[in-house]
């Protein structure tokens, strides 16, 4: 298998955590880089997504406990590749945007990288989801000293120190327990500004207030956490480091 000048590895799985996305599942698996896996982790779908992500490819893999967490750890503990991506699987984000996410992991210059969303175009991302994720970004700050401005889902990094960060959150506050238990284990953290398109269907979580309500009080909870000391194992050793 040969990798594309863009990219310098094929050994790279990328989660997409699915609730009835398919309408959507042709346009982002048709995205997704060659040589690489996608992994559509069916969360309880009742339109036909799971048949319709194996007729294209992807590798499906069943998650029955409900949960954007409970997917995305699914989709984690099933991945084999060296580094593992995560994009959500309704179409609001491309990605092939993840080439040069995972170029900055393979070469070590990052050991978790993360999409700043950028909305293209009205109803992209509506205003009251962009006022919880600003507060969270804050109050993320405040805890960690990380200077992020998103805690969006497209990001990418190595998988067995994803998995020696021992994440056990299910719900909303999954991404965000992500990145607070990495900057506690001492990871390299950057982000980059990503086009977010207007999604597919209907939001499960940031098209309602109640949703995004819900998902900053999982994200506060995640917050109020008290900090991991460090075990080695979840620290990113990458091959071009000395």
């Amino acid at each position: 298998m040969t990798t594309s000048p863009d990219c310098p590895t094929t050994d790279v799985d990328v989660v997409l955590p699915c609730l009835n996305e398919a309408d959507a599942l042709p346009w982002v698996l048709g995205r997704i880089p060659p040589g690489w896996r996608a992994l559509v982790v069916d969360n309880g779908s009742t339109d036909g997504s799971a048949d319709i992500a194996r007729s294209l490819g992807a590798t499906v893999v069943h998650e029955a406990r409900r949960g954007f967490g409970a997917a995305c750890h699914a989709g984690l503990t099933a991945a084999t590749a060296g580094i593992v991506c995560f994009c959500d699987c309704d179409a609001s984000l491309d990605p092939g945007l993840l080439v040069p996410f995972v170029r900055e992991v393979h070469d070590g210059a990052a050991d978790l990288v993360l999409g700043r969303r950028r909305p293209q175009g009205r109803g992209a991302w509506p205003a009251h989801a962009r006022a919880g994720n600003l507060a969270l970004a804050r109050m993320l700050r405040r805890r960690t000293g990380l200077r992020l401005h998103d805690l969006g889902p497209l990001r990418a990094a190595r998988r067995e120190p994803l998995l020696a960060l021992s994440l056990d959150d299910r719900r909303s506050g999954y991404p965000l327990q992500m990145v607070v238990r990495a900057a506690d284990a001492g990871w390299r953290i950057v982000e980059h500004e990503v086009p977010y398109r207007p999604r597919t269907g209907v939001s499960k979580v940031t098209g309602t207030w109640r949703g995004t309500w819900q998902a900053v009080r999982d994200m506060s909870r995640v917050l109020n956490e008290a900090p991991r000391v460090p075990t080695g194992a979840d620290r990113p050793r990458s091959s071009s480091r000395p």
